[in-house]
């Protein structure tokens, strides 16, 4: 007796679905790692700042400025230093805190809001908006 045996595996249907599945994810995460990727570099220029020696004696002005030259070095284009939100918190100390929302088309009308909240002081992301 011939002993006769099923093909098993995935039709061509079921492979285009996964494709189109597998690429519509890819294209998302084309689209929004260049966001998350200068986010990263706007905490660390806040935390490098708040880490300077003379941090807490620098004007507000200073501050902005410091920021400007380095997010122009980083390649940063969302945020500048006007954006920056500087104050004392409940210790005194100061911190220098951002808060910001990027749009980002994905195909056609779709779009994704991504809303970046970075602060020199932990404590002050709850008191963001």
């Amino acid at each position: 007796m011939i002993k006769t045996s099923k093909q098993q595996g995935i039709t061509f249907i079921g492979l285009i679905v996964v494709l189109i599945v597998f690429g519509f994810f890819a294209i998302i995460g084309i689209k929004l790692f260049p966001a998350y990727t200068e986010f990263s570099g706007v905490k660390n220029i806040i935390e490098s700042l708040s880490k300077k020696p003379e941090f807490a004696n620098m004007s507000e002005s200073a501050i902005r400025v410091s920021f400007n030259k380095s997010a122009s070095i980083g390649y940063i284009s969302e945020v500048n230093g006007d954006d920056l939100i500087i104050g004392n918190n409940e210790s005194g100390e100061k911190f220098v805190a951002i808060e910001y929302k990027v749009t980002k088309p994905i195909i056609g009308n779709v779009s994704v809001l991504l809303d970046f909240k970075a602060s020199s002081d932990k404590s002050n992301l709850d008191m963001l908006k």
